[in-house]
Formats: structure tokens, C-alpha cells, sequence
């Protein structure tokens, strides 16, 4: 098997593409052979040793992944050799082969294509849990996506239109824009040209969003819940623009608001049953043509250095993913 491996995680520049032993699966675990794999901004930080999860050296990054069992190991009985799955396991994807964790591993139903499976997990259930479990996201109710032309930005624009929301898309720049329109968006705001204030203010009559989706932060963060309506949820789901916004609390008070923080991994592990329902419901909306991932481009997996770099970017819209021929 050959894999990117990061030994020194001083950047994107000390990974190295390498052939190494193809291992066996323990216990609990299956070999895969790796189809596709989606780039996710934490495997940028990993690389760089920012991310909250440091993994033991050396390792091989790439969070998300969809391929084929090869090999299974003891105990694991809901998957079999040559069933196709996508695997959300934290590291390991960017290579030819991998070893999972069984219980990570998400079966797919037939007519799944492995470069939207490959990007389906992380942004589909980190939206899914934003909006309808911690937002409370109502059928008629008006959201605000930040940053949605991005990988969670495009999913968060497609769950809020199959609950029935009206949706704001921001974005920054005009292309952008028009991508989130074609995906379902209502109504979109450039923030590099037009007043973020000013434009929801005028599209929702002076009310507010009922719920932001925010995983940018930094500067669009005050102005967009200062903008929020009565009893609005402010969805902290991330802060891909890097700095992390400080609210003013008297916000929150004068707005009824609640500022909700969005988790879920540790939703993952901590309510598994209802984690395991919701991957039901998503799988459910991609076979019915409700959701579909938005891929930006495929690159073969040699290539994840410029994959790195053209994320880095930030002239991604939806994802990227690597796939090995």
C-alpha cells in the first residue's frame, strides 16, 4: 500500500507519499481498500498540529474516506468482504489502503458513488445536528448560512430546504453566491460587497434570522447576531476564518437569544442511537435526491498536496476529494 505520512506535523509540506507494509485488521476492525477521500479543514490543522485530536507519530491523515472491505477482523460480523462503506475515522484516508474501526464504518446501499460518499459524513451530519437538533430548525422559519458555499455551508443550505426553512446563503464572493442559489438557496448576501446588516434587515422586513449557521467566525460573527431575531439560535459550529469571535453577552439578553454550541463528534459518542438515526435519515435524503454533496473537483490521491493548497485557497465550493484509480 502506499499513503501520505505525516511524521514531523509542521505543515502540509513534510508529508510524504510512501509505500509501507499493508497491515492487518485486528479485532473490532476492517481493512478497506480507499476508493475516495474528502478533504476537511481539520485535516489541515492535524497536519500542522493544531487540531484538538493528536494522533501518535507517524500517521497518516485524511479524516474522511469511502471504499471497499477487503478484510475483516475478529468479532466484526455486520460487515463483509467486498461491501462497500464510508468511514469517518479521524485519520488515515489519504492512502491506497487503511485499517477501520467496524463500528466507524457506514454501509452503503447500492448506487452510492464513493467520491459522494467520501464526502458525506462529516458535513452532512455536522448540519443535520446543527440545525434540526440543537437549532430546532422549523419548516417556515428563516436561517442564515455563513461561509455556504463551503463544504458544511452547502449541506447546512440543502438539510434547511428539505425541513421546509427559508434560507439566507452568505458568501463572499459572487460566484459563490450563485452556486448556493442553485442549490436551493432563497436569497443570498455577498458579504465582500454588500452590508450584512443592512441586506438582512431588508430581506427578512427588519425581523432577523430565527437561526444562524455560523462555522466562519471572526468578523461576521457580531453582525450577524446583532441581526438575529426574538429568541434566535446562534449555532457556533466552528471558526474556519481562524480567530474565535467574543460575543457580547447583553446580546443575548436584549435578543431572548441562545448561543448553541455545535459538537458532533461528542454527539456522535455520546448518544450513538440517535447519531445512528439521523445517518438513517441523511442516507434516506441522498437515495430520494433530497441532498447530494457538492464536489468543487477530484484530484488523484498523489496529488494531495495541491489539494492542500487549492483549499487553502479558500476558492473551494462544496468539497474536494482525492481518489485512486
Amino acid at each position: 500500500m502506499h499513503a501520505w505520512l505525516c511524521e514531523d506535523p509542521t505543515g502540509v509540506d513534510a508529508l510524504n507519499w510512501k509505500e509501507l507494509p499493508t497491515p492487518e485488521p485486528r479485532a473490532g476492525e476492517v481493512l478497506l481498500e480507499i476508493h475516495a477521500a474528502s478533504l476537511n479543514f481539520p485535516d489541515l490543522l492535524i497536519v500542522q498540529n493544531k487540531y484538538q485530536m493528536k494522533p501518535a507519530l507517524p500517521f497518516v491523515p485524511g479524516s474522511e474516506y469511502a471504499g471497499i472491505v477487503v478484510a475483516v477482523g475478529e468479532g466484526v460480523t455486520h460487515l463483509k468482504v467486498g461491501q462497500a462503506v464510508a468511514c469517518l475515522s479521524g485519520t488515515g484516508g489519504f492512502a491506497t489502503h487503511t485499517i477501520a474501526p467496524a463500528a466507524m464504518c457506514m454501509p452503503l446501499p447500492l448506487g452510492f458513488p464513493m467520491v459522494d460518499a467520501a464526502a458525506f459524513i462529516m458535513t452532512y451530519a455536522t448540519s443535520h445536528h446543527a440545525l434540526l437538533d440543537r437549532g430546532q430548525l422549523k419548516a417556515g422559519e428563516t436561517v442564515l448560512i455563513l461561509g455556504a458555499a463551503g463544504g458544511v455551508g452547502t449541506a447546512a443550505i440543502q438539510i434547511a430546504k428539505a425541513a421546509g426553512a427559508k434560507v439566507i446563503a452568505a458568501g463572499s464572493s459572487a460566484e459563490k453566491c450563485e452556486l448556493c442559489t442553485r442549490i436551493g438557496a432563497d436569497a443570498t448576501i455577498n458579504y465582500s460587497t454588500e452590508n450584512l446588516r443592512d441586506a438582512l434587515k431588508a430581506l427578512t422586513q427588519g425581523r432577523g434570522p430565527d437561526v444562524i449557521y455560523d462555522p466562519v467566525g471572526e468578523d461576521l460573527a457580531e453582525p450577524a447576531f446583532r441581526s438575529i431575531a426574538w429568541r434566535g439560535r446562534y449555532l457556533v459550529v466552528g471558526f474556519a476564518a481562524g480567530p474565535i469571535p467574543a460575543l457580547p453577552f447583553n446580546l443575548a439578553l436584549l435578543k431572548g437569544a441562545s448561543i448553541v454550541g455545535v459538537f458532533w463528534g461528542d454527539f456522535a459518542k455520546k448518544e450513538p442511537g440517535a447519531n445512528a438515526k439521523m445517518m438513517q435519515e441523511l442516507v434516506g435524503w441522498y437515495m430520494q435526491g433530497k441532498i447530494k454533496p457538492v464536489i468543487d473537483r477530484t484530484l488523484p490521491m498523489g496529488e494531495a498536496k495541491a489539494a492542500y493548497a487549492h483549499m487553502g485557497s479558500r476558492k473551494v465550493m462544496g468539497k474536494v476529494v482525492l481518489v485512486n484509480s
